[in-house]
Formats: C-alpha cells, structure tokens, sequence
C-alpha cells in the first residue's frame, strides 16, 4: 500500500466533469489516481486520455452509493477522496490533506463556491464554509462559528458530502456506503459522518486547503424518485430512533452535547 491517493468523482450527466478531472490533476502535488465514474451516460466530448484516469462506465444508472463503491473497489491508493464532478481544488490540496489525518479520521477541507463560467472562486463577500450541524431530523446545515476561526484543524459535526478524504481501510471498516438501509442517493454524509463519530471516529474540518463547489441552481439534469429519498430518510430515522447502525457504541445525544449549544435542539 502506498501513499497514493485515488481521487473519487461519482458522475451523472455532469457537464463539468473534465474541468474537475484536469483541476485535479493539475493541482495535486503527490502520486494520485482518478477514477471518474461515469452513471449512465458517456460525456461528450469523452473524457481525455491519461494514464492516471480510470474510467467506470454503467450502462444504465446505478446511483451514487454503487457509483462510489464501484469505485472503491478497484482504488489502489491508501487514501481516498471523494468530490462532486463541479469541484476545483488549491494547489498541493492533496498532500496537506494526507498530511494530517488518523486511522479513524474524516477530513472535509475548507469550502467555497464555484463560478463553473470562470471556473474561479466566487467572491462576494461571503466566508468560506467551514462548519455545518446537524438539525433535529439530521439534515445538514451551515454554521457561522467565527469564534473557532483561528482553529486550522477542528472537529466537525457534519458536512455537506461534496468533497471528503479518509484511509481506504476506514472506509471498509464503516461499512460504507449501504445502499441498502440508505438508498442509492440521499444523505451520504449523514451515513458517513454519524457511523464515524458514533462509532468512536472523529470528522475533521482543515482550513489549510479548500476546495470550491458548484451549487446546481437549475437541478441535476435527471429526475430522483419519490421512493429514493423516503429510503434515504427511513435509513437517518434509525440513528434518532437508537438503532443506527451495528458498530455504534455512543447515542445521538452524545454527539448533540459534544457540539452544545447545537442550533435548534434546544427548542
């Protein structure tokens, strides 16, 4: 095993996908992989030829959960990161992330939005994103904690899913990502995230790199059912119910007074 790190981009009807592939690739400072997976459809123009590009195809879409497994299963890096297909990175993001990371961590680096026309960060007077809690029914949500600006790396108490790092080995070890309990689409990083603090792991925020992220104000270009989201939601609803996953040995409310005063729990 080396220190390689297989970059993830689980990809359906993505219009920006080679602009994250080569975004990726020219800003990486260590020995990297990409492996794009494509749900569904073959981009036009196709992918650029690369040596460090690996390609999945599905003929017919599977949905990001199996996307990402997929994925998984053939990285040979020791280091996993996981990033929408609309992302753009700092230069050597890679090697600071690695850099600072445990067995049992979550990295999520420091984030801000992307203006995919000039492909550069959008600049509007708004703070990057750095927290996010979870509400009562667990949906992830933007926290302003400027009191914790001078913390470069810090725990986190959940994160939006667009972009995370961890050691391969963890994520066997978290049994991720259930498709079953969870559906093929909705809340990847409510699974992630609680079966790693709940279990004993911690998820990390580093503010020493970002990375920018395009929010998709016209829809995803593909219609989600009803049924996948009622799934993803049942598969939250275990963890407020007590019985979120096997390994689990700390209850929600621990995770709750861990980050006290989270918003809305109070009330």
């Amino acid at each position: 095993m080396s220190t390689l790190l297989s970059v993830i981009i689980p990809a359906r009807n993505e219009k920006y996908l080679q602009q994250t592939i080569d975004d990726i690739l020219h800003n990486s400072e260590g020995e990297i992989e990409v492996i794009a997976v494509l749900d569904g459809y073959w981009p036009s123009p196709s992918i650029k030829d690369d040596p460090r590009v690996r390609l999945i195809h599905h003929g017919t879409a599977k949905g990001m959960r199996p996307s990402i497994n997929a994925a998984v299963s053939i990285a040979k890096g020791e280091y996993l990161l996981k990033c929408d297909a609309h992302c753009s990175f700092e230069k050597g993001f890679d090697v600071i992330l690695t850099n600072d990371i445990e067995d049992n961590w979550i990295v999520v680096p420091r984030r801000y939005r992307l203006d995919v026309e000039r492909w550069d960060i959008i600049e509007d007077g708004r703070p990057p994103i750095d927290y996010m809690y979870l509400s009562p029914d667990l949906h992830g949500k933007q926290w302003s904690r400027p009191d914790l600006a001078d913390r470069k790396i810090d725990d986190l108490m959940s994160s939006q899913g667009s972009c995370w790092v961890m050691k391969k080995d963890y994520f066997h070890e978290l049994e991720l990502l259930d498709a079953e309990a969870y559906g093929s689409f909705f809340n990847e990083f409510q699974e992630i995230g609680l079966k790693c603090w709940l279990s004993g792991g911690f998820v990390k925020i580093n503010k020493k790199t970002w990375y920018a992220h395009w929010h998709k104000s016209e829809g995803r270009g593909y219609s989600m059912g009803k049924s996948l989201k009622a799934q993803g939601e049942a598969g939250v609803k275990k963890w407020i119910e007590g019985d979120g996953w096997h390994k689990q040995i700390y209850p929600l409310s621990w995770l709750v007074d861990k980050f006290g005063p989270v918003p809305g729990w109070d009330e």
